[in-house]
């Protein structure tokens, strides 16, 4: 019941971001994004889990996308760097969260491959923009196909619940999905259908990814 009302009313906040995105309301959408991604880190406290080290390391991960939420809710390129570095770290995180589940050695899987073709694909397409940027966004491009492959990992993984397993791969392939939006809005083509199609994925895979904490 509780995770019904904390989804509602992040669907309800997510439509008031999407509203003020479309209008660029920046002071209203400073103020309802950062409530928004507050409540994704306040449903992961809640969550009751059996792999305590697991619930640690997500919850420090959406404490760190929370901070680069508020950064890329802020005008400017320093603004922009900073929120690049924490939702690095934070994916850096998921990753250790992951291989408490599951240890890395044992991530390597064919399955993983499509994603680290799509990710040199995304790089190649970004790279003519990139100018500067070009470490920062291929480290970053790097960590979080090791995160996405290693939520691949997981669900292959027996050893925890069906259904804990398929909210982190949905949460960790959503969020990759979604920082395909960020990277062409800001590098190749900054409109308002970046922020229609990237923002319900990001917020549906950090819940997602809090709600399966409760699930393992």
């Amino acid at each position: 019941m509780m995770n019904l009302l904390v989804a509602v009313l992040a669907a309800f906040l997510l439509l008031l971001l999407l509203v003020y995105e479309r209008r660029q309301a920046k002071k209203f959408r400073l103020i309802t994004k950062t409530i928004l991604s507050c409540i994704f880190v306040l449903a992961a406290f809640l969550q009751g889990s059996s792999v305590p080290s697991y619930a640690s390391y997500v919850i420090l991960a959406m404490i760190l996308c929370l901070v680069g939420d508020v950064c890329l809710a802020l005008p400017g390129e320093r603004a922009f760097q900073a929120g690049l570095v924490a939702f690095l770290l934070g994916h850096v995180f998921y990753v250790l969260s992951f291989s408490h589940l599951l240890p890395v050695v044992k991530w390597p899987l064919p399955g993983a491959v499509p994603f680290w073709i799509l990710s040199l694909l995304i790089f190649l397409y970004l790279r003519p923009a990139l100018k500067a940027m070009v470490v920062p966004v291929a480290a970053y491009i790097l960590v979080i196909t090791v995160m996405v492959s290693g939520a691949w990992a997981v669900l292959a993984q027996a050893t925890f619940s069906s259904g804990g397993r398929v909210l982190i791969f949905l949460g960790a392939f959503l969020f990759y999905i979604s920082d395909i939006f960020v990277a062409r809005n800001q590098f190749i083509k900054g409109e308002f259908i970046n922020r229609l199609i990237g923002l319900p994925l990001y917020y549906a895979a950090q819940f997602l990814l809090a709600f399966s904490i409760g699930l393992l």
